[in-house]
Formats: structure tokens, sequence, C-alpha cells
């Protein structure tokens, strides 16, 4: 009897205003998930979509506008009606990935502290870039050693970003201390050749340099840059003088965290 392929399913959630759930979702196919589009709302009103999922991306864009803050409304829905579900989700092994606009609302949600704490008590937010207006480039991207298990600590990874409120802060140095201690730093800005980034390297001012943040877990991984924009040799602006090679490195990203999924699959089943 022959066990068939293990299939790894996966959703990309959009709200009113996200711009890139398509190619969040074609970055997941390429890695090789079969991979589904869902509105929050319906996942709201059916949770049971999640069951047979082992990753959820939520996509980058502009949700509702942004009109109160980048990601608040988004997040608020998320945190009113999908809170218990999605912590089952990661509870059970499943990854969660925020990507931009997707970050935001996760931040806003608190699933990177501690989801109970009003918002007036939160100890990290995204807010507005220092340049005060919208940066639209291209940065680097350095792993750093963390729980997360699609990441390999001290890897290089170009990346597009395109925000206006991307710079990671802190409330209390105890708070970024805190970061450190768990190992929830995943992602920071740096040059081109892996040295501290200043701006415009670093585009937005975070702290630290930090692009993206884990939680403890390491199973939900929250970023600013886009590496769906970096799935083929050509998307990077001087690709004719990088050095030659098959896909761009965001491809890696998505496939590596299918990877970490098929591995949490395999140890669930073995152990049922």
């Amino acid at each position: 009897m022959t066990t068939p392929d293990p299939k790894i399913r996966a959703l990309v959630l959009r709200a009113a205003g996200t711009n890139c759930d398509a190619e969040t979702r074609h970055a997941l196919q390429l890695a090789g998930a079969e991979t589904d589009l869902c509105r929050v709302n319906k996942l709201a009103q059916d949770p049971r979509l999640l069951d047979d999922c082992s990753i959820l991306a939520v996509a980058g864009g502009f949700s509702y506008g942004d009109y109160v803050a980048a990601g608040r409304i988004f997040g608020m829905e998320l945190r009113l009606g999908l809170i218990d579900a999605l912590q089952r989700f990661v509870d059970r092994g499943g990854l969660v990935v925020g990507i931009c606009n997707g970050f935001q609302a996760l931040l806003e949600l608190g699933l990177f502290d501690d989801p109970g704490l009003p918002q007036e008590e939160r100890q990290i937010a995204l807010t507005d870039n220092v340049s005060n207006h919208y940066e639209c480039r291209w940065v680097t991207l350095r792993s750093e050693e963390s729980p997360c298990p699609w990441l390999v600590p001290g890897e290089l990874m170009p990346t597009p970003v395109a925000h206006g409120e991307g710079r990671f802060v802190v409330r209390t140095p105890e708070a970024l201390a805190d970061l450190r201690a768990k190992g929830q730093i995943a992602l920071t800005y740096v040059t081109e050749d892996g040295r501290p980034a200043d701006y415009p390297d670093n585009p937005n001012g975070s702290v630290e340099n930090i692009a993206g943040i884990c939680d403890p877990t390491g199973r939900i991984l929250g970023l600013m840059p886009h590496p769906e924009r970096n799935l083929t040799p050509w998307n990077h602006p001087r690709w004719t003088r990088r050095p030659e090679r098959s896909e761009g490195e965001g491809l890696l990203f998505y496939r590596r965290m299918v990877e970490a999924a098929l591995r949490g699959q395999a140890m669930t089943l073995s152990a049922d």
C-alpha cells in the first residue's frame, strides 16, 4: 500500500483594499501549495475553512483605505471575529505570515505579544516612516536567529518595500530586550553586503533595523517587505548585474514555508 503524497493547503486572506493577494497566492502555488483566496468576512462566518489548511497568509495592500491607521480596521475585524480560530490554528501547528498591511493587521490583532492587552498598553507598533512619506524601493533583508522554521539565519534576501507606515517601534527598552530574549527579531534591514543599514537601506527608521518579527513559537511571522514581488530573476531592477540564478529569492522564502508546513504535517501524522 502506497501513501499518497502529502499536500499543503494554504489560504490567502484579503479584505476591502487588499491588493497583493493575487501575487501572494501565485507565490504559494509556485512553492507547491494548493492555495485559495478568502475574504475575511467569509472566514469569520465559517472558521472551519482553516481546518484543512496548514498556511494562512494575510496579504498586503491598503485594507479599508488605512483611513484610521494602517491595518487598524483589518486587525480589529480579525480580533472580533477570528482571534480564537486563529489561535487554535497556530496551536495545532499552522503557519501564519503577514506581509506589509498583513503584518500591520496581525500586529494590531496582538498575536506577537498578548492578544488580551488593550491597544493603549501594547508594547510594539508600526508607525509612520521617519521620512514622513511613502517609501517604494528595493532593500536587503537578513534572517536572524529566531524560532521561525522557514528562515535560515544569516541569509540575505533582496526584497521590495512599498509602505508609508512601516517603522517598527517599541514602547520601552525592556520591550525590545524581551523581543531579543525570545528570539522574536526574525528579519532586519542591512546593506547589500550585509552591514548595518541606515536610510535608505532601512527605508522607514525602524528601531535596530527591524524588518520582521515572529511570535515566540516562530509559527507567526510578520514583515513589511514583499517577498512575493521577487519570484523570478527578472523581478530585480538590476538583474543583469546580479549572479545568475534560476528564481528570485522571494520564491525560496515561500518554498521553505511550504516545506516547513510539510514537516509539521508529517510530525502530526506520525504522532497520530
